[in-house]
């Protein structure tokens, strides 16, 4: 039943408890005690609303590799205090193989990118090597995870 929930959801974060009780065929009080569980545990985090990128000018992803000087924890640390500053970058993943991280960006255009690439990217601490990959078409892109 919970996992009914989560996909109903990821799906439609906004429905009513009413909706999402008739969507799992379970009744309102049982199916807002569940949903208040699966909060209070952790398993549902947060809820936000989806903003179409081109709405709002953000067109342009670029994954960056990022390469640090070493992997003390002190640099580590410090890199990771940083880059969650950058309102540009939407994820960043500590990466196994050559590279340390790899950060989800989003620009305006190549030229926006320049600027967040000189104004944030090179001044984040520790970092030895950059490379950048620009998306040329997103194929396939969610954000529920299969369940």
């Amino acid at each position: 039943m919970d996992l009914a929930i989560l996909r109903a959801l990821q799906r439609r974060g906004r429905m009513t408890h009413a909706e999402l009780s008739d969507h799992v065929n379970l009744s309102p009080s049982a199916c807002h005690r569940r949903v208040q569980r699966l909060e209070a545990s952790g398993v549902i985090r947060d809820y936000v609303a989806l903003i179409n990128p081109r709405a709002v000018g953000r067109v342009t992803t670029v994954f960056v590799e990022i390469k640090l000087q070493g992997q003390s924890n002190e640099i580590l640390d410090a890199f990771e205090k940083a880059v969650t500053r950058v309102p540009d970058v939407l994820e960043c993943h500590l990466m196994a193989g050559t590279a340390d991280y790899l950060l989800k960006v989003v620009a305006r255009d190549s030229e926006d990118f320049a600027r967040i690439h000189r104004q944030h990217l090179s001044r984040l601490p520790g970092v030895a090597q950059m490379e950048s990959s620009f998306a040329l078409k997103t194929v396939h892109k969610t954000t529920a995870l299969p369940l």
